[in-house]
């Protein structure tokens, strides 16, 4: 698994009032990422959560149309296949929620702790929703990290208008401006955060203590180019799985 360094520094987190598409929960606030942290280069693949859980959940929706086809016609069976989740070493780990995420990250850490690849104070975890946008935005102010042209987004995206209706390899279009690929489109990405309407500013800021939906960021395959942007939220209860809900890990420096 490759990580990018992300520098501390500040940013405006939250989109402009004049930027297309914007949400009533993307109100600016100014926001200071205090300490460098290391963010997942890809979110985390199928072979790399294959290792690490040694479980398949993209798979479960497969065995359900498999029982269905049995009893359907040849061309019915043809559009089955064709929605079925795309399997492989590069392809991001999908039907994963927000439980599953963050189980992941504590067993990476047990693991790596014993083999001693991490240091006893090193963690893995997911990233706070302040990090994950500042590390999207790479120092940029515009509706994407490519710009605010959704002409632009067609070459560092996985989105409605280019999908095919379905999920791709990581990393086959290009990155940001700090090397980090699929921040828009492919997978939504769960955040550590629990959802509030309004976003946390200052220093580090990790949203509310207590809720029911967590965040999710970056937009999905299934999504069009507005639901991509670098400010544009979403949420979702911490035990919901689906084919469009992935994630990106943190490795903390200490």
């Amino acid at each position: 698994m490759d990580f990018i360094s992300i520098p501390a520094g500040s940013f405006t987190m939250g989109s402009p009032e004049t930027e297309e598409d914007r949400g009533d929960d993307e109100k600016q606030v100014p926001v200071t990422i205090t300490q460098a942290f290391e963010l997942g280069k890809t979110v985390v693949t199928q072979q790399q959560w294959i290792e690490v859980m040694e479980t398949t959940p993209w798979k479960a929706e497969d065995e359900a149309e498999d029982e269905a086809e049995d009893e359907a016609e040849d061309e019915a069976e043809d559009e089955a296949e064709d929605s079925r989740t795309p399997e492989g070493d590069n392809y991001p780990a999908v039907y994963i929620s927000w439980d599953d995420a963050t189980e992941f990250c504590a067993k990476l850490t047990a693991l790596e702790h014993k083999s001693g690849k991490l240091s006893v104070n090193q963690t893995y975890r997911l990233p706070t929703e302040a990090e994950w946008e500042y590390a999207c935005r790479a120092g940029t102010t515009t509706a994407f990290s490519c710009g605010d042209d959704e002409v632009e987004l067609y070459d560092y995206a996985w989105y409605d208008d280019n999908s095919g209706n379905k999920l791709h390899e990581v990393a086959t279009k290009k990155p940001n401006p700090w090397g980090l690929f699929d921040m828009h489109g492919n997978v939504y990405e769960w955040c550590e955060d629990w959802y509030e309407e309004s976003l946390s500013g200052g220093n580090d800021p990790k949203g509310p203590s207590a809720g029911s939906r967590r965040v999710i960021r970056g937009g999905s395959w299934g999504n069009g180019a507005s639901d991509c942007r670098s400010a544009r939220r979403y949420y979702d209860i911490p035990t919901y799985r689906g084919g469009i809900f992935g994630f990106r890990i943190v490795r903390v420096l200490l």
